[in-house]
């Protein structure tokens, strides 16, 4: 069992706890630099989707995880940043300049949905956020000059001022490149005090408020994030696909999303890869299984939706930590071993004298 004696604020908040964790981090980008010389090109291609939901999910995990607030209708931030991706890439922009601009773009959307997280919380932000998407999705549909409605769009390769992304191993780098900055990004802002805010006003907001934290700033914040590292994802989601539509980008793709997260783990940074690894090995798990499944499952239509509806609710009842816990757990029990108490991660029913009052 590893103990550290901190003894002053700096080491409190570095990012690199103890040396196992920058040779293990260290490892794990030398495997992701090397992954196209190792793995094959469709293995290769399936990486890339991870990284490219990983930073989705970093966004969505700051808004849920950190923050506490809940969006039912986040692909519509996803597909803002993909059909700005693609028009201004047609007109000619460089990539990075099309990818702040699409994420600009999202941020302000997240600013206007935040509106209702001033006023409402729950389910009934859920329900705002939800009427959110299906708007989008609506006007993705019928703005046909700019997004090409519902026959869709085609996107071009990532251009660098004259050079072009357009192999599978270049475009991984650049999503590699931008999964580790937005990834060395969040841990830093939650290492500051506006991340410090943002868990305080997930804990509770009373208590946060009589610290002095303005709620309406910090909620505004936290959407805008949110949305912004969406836009990103959407936008080399459009790249990655080469071809957008409407229906990409529709409410079951905000389940999934939010799916991604909890079965990765809230409120963790960790959590938000590990569901996009579940989010994209699991229909290549369940079509390798379907051999050895019997004809009238395998060839039903909704095998995969009752899959993934059957794992969410395992996790809610037995691992609410997510992937991310059950490794938590798992790592103290080696660590322990064989002085591990069962009960040393069962819930407390405790609450503040704040919250009782709500």
């Amino acid at each position: 069992m590893r103990f550290l004696f901190k003894t002053d604020y700096d080491q409190d908040i570095r990012l690199a706890k103890h040396g196992g964790q920058r040779f293990w981090y260290g490892l794990l980008l030398l495997a992701l630099l090397a992954a196209p010389w190792l793995v094959p090109e469709y293995w290769l291609a399936q990486l890339t989707f991870v990284l490219i939901y990983g930073i989705v999910g970093l966004g969505l995990m700051l808004l849920a995880g950190f923050t506490g607030l809940f969006s039912m209708g986040h692909a519509a931030f996803l597909g803002v940043g993909a059909y700005t991706q693609a028009a201004l890439c047609g007109l000619g922009w460089p990539f990075p300049l099309a990818l702040a601009c699409a994420a600009a773009l999202s941020a302000a959307a997240g600013l206007l949905v935040g509106l209702p997280a001033l006023r409402v919380k729950g389910i009934y932000l859920g329900m705002a956020t939800l009427s959110f998407g299906f708007i989008v999705e609506e006007v993705f549909a019928r703005w046909e000059s700019v997004t090409g409605g519902n026959a869709g769009k085609h996107v071009q390769a990532p251009d660098f001022f004259g050079w072009k992304a357009d192999s599978a191993e270049s475009f991984y780098f650049v999503c590699l490149v931008i999964a580790v900055a937005s990834t060395l990004g969040i841990l830093n802002l939650l290492r500051s005090p506006t991340g410090r805010a943002f868990v305080a006003i997930r804990d509770s907001e009373i208590s946060a408020q009589s610290m002095g934290i303005h709620l309406a700033r910090y909620k505004s914040l936290s959407f805008a994030l949110s949305a912004a590292l969406a836009g990103m994802g959407g936008a080399l989601y459009a790249h990655k696909l080469q071809f957008i539509s409407p229906d990409q980008f529709d409410i079951l793709q905000s389940i999934d999303l939010l799916l991604m997260i909890v079965i990765g783990g809230l409120g963790s940074v960790h959590g938000a890869f590990l569901g996009a690894l579940f989010l994209i090995s699991m229909p290549q798990v369940i079509a390798l299984s379907k051999d050895s499944l019997p004809d009238a499952i395998a060839q039903a239509p909704g095998l995969q939706g009752l899959v993934y509806g059957v794992v969410l609710i395992a996790f809610v009842l037995f691992e609410p930590l997510g992937l991310y816990g059950r490794w938590l757990k798992v790592r103290t029990w080696l660590q322990m071993f064989p002085f591990y108490r069962k009960g040393m991660f069962k819930r407390q029913k405790s609450f503040q004298k704040s919250d009782r009052l709500k």
